[in-house]
């Protein structure tokens, strides 16, 4: 296989614009849509072009799988692997990923579970991300002192809480998820996080919470 050199590039495209071109039309219209043709012409490409970068179609939806594994499952798993002082704050930093489509992108997991239903290969791939995040998450309470059991079945909670948001396209605005954070946060662990805790999570999401508390006290009179 070729690789474009930056001289042809603009009528071959890239490997990266095809994936990316890939992504939206899962995202929009299902892994049917995700064709050879109607990719060149979203990119405005020739369709021969195609295949300086894949063998075939299927080609590119392996490497569709293998994109999103990479982004969610081990974006997850990074994220509880992140350092932490407590497990409330190792929590938050899971809580990241709800909040940030650079660590893990929501609307990509709801469209791989949906290509999950049409396609048992796909459900694999569905079934381990799914056994190596709950273990991930496991692996972080029990070093934070948890039992086995208990860790696991606080990290499945977590995770099965989250995969329901998801899978319910759930939409919260930013300042109701930030206030139902800290009662999350002492369900899923049995422990309040500390103002600091919170605040260091607040900030990386760019929120303050008093501000909008007297947002809303301002409106109310």
């Amino acid at each position: 296989m070729r690789t474009a050199t930056d001289s042809d590039a603009k009528w071959k495209g890239s490997r990266e614009a095809w994936l990316d071109a890939a992504f939206e039309l899962l995202l929009d219209s299902g892994v049917e849509s995700v064709r050879i043709l109607p990719l060149a012409k979203r990119l405005d490409v020739s369709r021969t072009s195609f295949y300086w970068f894949f063998k075939d179609r299927e080609a590119l939806l392996d490497a569709l799988i293998e994109r999103w594994r990479e982004k969610n499952t081990q974006g997850l798993v990074r994220q509880t692997e992140a350092y932490a002082e407590s497990i409330t704050e190792a929590i938050l930093n899971v809580f990241d990923c709800w909040l940030n489509p650079e660590l893990f992108d929501s609307p990509l997991e709801f469209a791989m579970r949906s290509w999950a239903l049409q396609s048992e290969a796909v459900a694999r791939e569905i079934d381990m991300a799914d056994e190596a995040r709950i273990e991930a998450l496991t692996r972080m309470f029990e070093r934070f002192g948890y039992a086995p059991l208990a860790a696991n079945v606080r990290g499945r909670t977590i995770y099965l809480t989250q995969i329901g948001y998801i899978s319910m396209k759930t939409r919260e605005a930013l300042e109701v998820r930030m206030q139902r954070i800290p009662a999350y946060v002492e369900i899923f662990t049995g422990q309040a996080p500390q103002p600091r805790e919170l605040q260091r999570f607040q900030a990386r999401h760019g929120f303050v919470l008093e501000d909008a508390q007297a947002s809303s006290g301002a409106a109310g009179h």
